[in-house]
């Protein structure tokens, strides 16, 4: 029975009258409220329920209830599913009695089931306590008709589909019977019109389910795209004229080669990231030729490369003769120096991209 008087304290050795808000029970994963009694309410008392930390704890308890709702939605778990729902329907009709200062055992009881369901939704544990539904605090079993509706609702191929409505329609009820019981049919009539009304959408969503969902389509496992890494040497003795660098002075079998080279990346490559050309020469001539010739060669083949249809951001650098692959230290004739030292003069390609994928059955 509601009530808006203060309740007269009086000592009590009764430990049922010990004030434990829920939320210490709530911290310790409501262990005992998965039993059909408890020890000790989780709420306080309704006699105790008169001080600001008394109902600072209660309203704390219903908050953490929540949260763990709402991380089994975030693990995964529906909103639609019906033990989800059902528990959320039972903590909102505790709550909704909380509020109104409701001083039976309804909304203890009430979170009591909503706290079982939880902990068996977490624990995985079966058959889940949302199965049932009782008739907390000595309900009344209001509507038969709708009992009836709702059971063959369950057994429906479009169950799925209806769930939801299904679990707060039978919470409903019960929240019915309860202000029935307490205070008779003008009160217990919003909330037999909540189930009706529950019951309603229920059916239309039932009839509007697929009897059995299409399993999608298998999907192929897209792979994240792998970055790849190529460096690619060209013989400047093929490209140039020895001891020279611009565009003209490149060979025609050089030209080819570039022609080649741009096709096979246009081709290879869905993406490229980085293209760097570096020039290198041997070690005939000063320090400060070879470091221009490098120079120059590497931009006649950036120029070159642009002119193919690589419009990437190509960077062009020379090094000269700074990073020599062969030594040639013990030959002593420049003509055989000169054909010693061809490795030497080069020029590196180096670039970062994706790849294309050749697609199966096609040539590479």
């Amino acid at each position: 029975m509601k009530t808006t008087m203060t309740p007269k304290m009086t000592p009590t050795k009764n430990p049922m009258m010990t004030l434990l808000p829920l939320a210490s029970l709530l911290a310790m994963g409501l262990a005992q409220a998965a039993t059909s009694t408890l020890p000790a309410a989780p709420l306080a008392m309704p006699e105790l329920r008169i001080s600001d930390r008394a109902v600072s704890a209660d309203q704390q308890a219903y908050r953490l209830l929540q949260e763990r709702i709402k991380k089994l939605n975030d693990g995964g778990v529906r909103v639609g599913d019906y033990y989800l729902s059902k528990a959320q329907c039972w903590l909102d009709v505790s709550f909704h009695e909380y509020t109104r200062n409701d001083r039976s055992a309804f909304p203890l009881q009430a979170l009591q089931e909503s706290a079982k369901i939880v902990a068996a939704l977490e624990d995985g544990s079966e058959p889940n306590p949302g199965d049932a539904t009782p008739l907390v605090n000595d309900a009344t079993r209001l509507r038969e008709d709708l009992w009836d509706g709702f059971g063959k609702l369950h057994a429906s191929p479009g169950f799925a589909c209806a769930a939801q409505k299904v679990a707060c329609g039978e919470v409903e009820l019960v929240h019915a019977g309860n202000e029935y019981r307490q205070q008779g049919w003008r009160h217990a009539n919003p909330y037999v019109q909540l189930a009706e009304d529950a019951q309603a959408a229920a059916q239309s969503a039932a009839a509007s389910c697929p009897a059995k969902q299409p399993k999608p389509e298998p999907q192929p496992e897209i792979l994240p795209p792998r970055i790849e890494h190529e460096r690619i040497t060209l013989d400047m003795d093929a490209l140039f004229h020895f001891d020279k660098s611009g565009p003209a002075d490149v060979l025609p079998q050089g030209l080819e080669k570039l022609r080649d080279l741009a096709a096979r990346l246009k081709q290879g490559y869905v993406q490229i990231d980085t293209l760097s050309v570096t020039g290198h020469t041997d070690r005939l001539g000063t320090d400060r030729y070879n470091q221009a010739l490098s120079e120059q060669r590497a931009l006649t083949i950036k120029q070159l490369l642009r002119e193919q249809g690589i419009a990437n951001v190509i960077s062009a650098y020379g090094k000269g003769k700074a990073d020599p692959v062969v030594a040639c230290d013990k030959v002593a004739t420049r003509a055989a120096l000169i054909a010693c030292l061809q490795p030497n003069r080069r020029v590196e390609i180096e670039l970062t991209g994706i790849k294309r994928t050749v697609k199966e059955g096609s040539a590479p």
